[in-house]
């Protein structure tokens, strides 16, 4: 009796540049960062309005690797979905 072969893991989701989502997870957590009631934007205090920066920086930062992410992906279509439907649309 044969063994299956193992299947090998893609290596699309080690990319290095996916270390930079630890940038909206560490930047929260530096407290002396927000520690004051000075400055404030549209009356709320700098406590308020940087945690919603902080929800920007992390969907900014998300948004970009996941479009570095697409680039890296050779070969006309983008996803082995894509590729099963017979379908070379990518939404």
């Amino acid at each position: 009796m044969t063994v299956p072969q193992p299947q090998r893991r893609s290596n699309a989701d080690r990319n290095p540049l996916n270390w930079l989502l630890l940038i909206p997870i560490v930047v929260p957590l530096l407290t002396p960062l927000f520690n004051a009631t000075e400055p404030r934007l549209f009356g709320f205090p700098l406590f308020y309005w940087l945690q919603l920066a902080f929800i920007l920086l992390g969907v900014g930062t998300t948004t970009l690797l996941f479009q570095l992410g697409r680039r890296r992906v050779t070969g006309g279509l983008r996803s082995g979905a894509n590729r099963e439907r017979g379908s070379d649309d990518v939404a």
